[in-house]
């Protein structure tokens, strides 16, 4: 349904806010359409598109609009975001399992997500904060379910107003609540995205063979604080007998290791017998075992 030879979509500040003031859903879905602003309808009080092709399906054409909203007058309006329509849109959603709002204004502190053309509030009680796109730049949709906040972007669409979804039983409108004062700008989504979900450290196994003698704790515990599952209790043993070889206390041993393996994930039970353990058998390996400083090592890994 996509035309190429479409008019450019246009927007202004008061777009959204005069479109939504249209009495009915019909009315406001053509009027998006005469500004060139491509849509779609959705089943009434919902947010499934009606039209076999979803988004790819939505059209400027004012004809085609107005047969689909006679065919079905409560449609909601379905509104692709990205590059079809000029427009961005981070969601910040509120449910049962929490709210997006802390995180939004964690981004908008640190100078990211600012500069929004309009706030919508969604009937769920959450906000879809609309941004202009950068052209010929494609930024695909994504979420960041941790922060509860979703970027809508090329790929992507929402439920515009003034359409209205059933939540709880009750009927409730996509609302405008607020319109800019100055300029809106374009959301750089990557650096937004890699605020709210900052790229993991790849964990660091433990080496295949115990550190030289004198290694210092502080390196020990940083092996054993990044030891993936799976390899923790292995890493937390071998560098507890690694310290009491080196001759440490097992009071100063547990002071090094034991935050480290809480935060690999290991229980206070769990270190303690596993630094238990290390001693008992670091003590039977000692210099009186007969066994030279090499083979302690390797019966101890073993």
């Amino acid at each position: 349904m996509f035309d190429p030879a479409s008019p450019i979509p246009h927007w202004t500040a008061s777009t959204m806010q005069r479109v939504a003031s249209e009495p009915t859903l019909a009315g406001a879905a053509v009027r998006y359409a005469n500004l060139g602003i491509p849509v779609f309808p959705c089943v009434p009080g919902g947010k499934q598109p009606l039209t076999p092709n979803g988004f790819h399906d939505a059209t400027s054409s004012a004809r085609v609009v107005q047969q689909w909203w006679q065919r079905t007058p409560d449609a909601n309006i379905g509104l692709p975001t990205g590059a079809r329509t000029g427009i961005l849109v981070v969601d910040i959603d509120v449910h049962a399992g929490g709210s997006g709002f802390a995180a939004f204004e964690r981004a908008r502190s640190e100078g990211l997500a600012v500069h929004w053309a309009w706030l919508v509030r969604t009937p769920s009680g959450g906000v879809h904060a609309y941004y202009p796109s950068v052209p010929d730049q494609e930024l695909r949709s994504w979420q960041v379910p941790s922060a509860h906040v979703d970027f809508r972007g090329d790929g992507g669409y929402v439920i515009a107003p003034p359409s209205r979804i059933a939540v709880d039983g009750a009927i409730r409108a996509y609302d405008v609540i607020a319109v800019t004062a100055q300029p809106a700008r374009p959301l750089d989504a990557i650096r937004l995205r890699q605020f709210l979900e900052p790229p993991r450290q790849r964990p660091v196994a433990p080496p295949s063979r115990l550190p030289p003698k004198g290694c210092r704790p502080e390196a020990l515990a940083r092996v054993v604080a990044l030891t993936p599952e799976g390899g923790r209790n292995r890493a937390l043993f071998w560098a507890s007998c690694r310290m009491a070889e080196d001759g440490q206390s097992r009071a100063n041993t547990a002071g090094y290791l034991m935050p480290a393996a809480r935060y690999a994930g290991l229980s206070d039970r769990e270190i303690e017998s596993t630094i238990d353990s290390a001693f008992r058998i670091a003590s039977r390996l000692g210099p009186g075992s007969g066994l030279g400083p090499t083979q302690r090592s390797e019966a101890i890994q073993l």
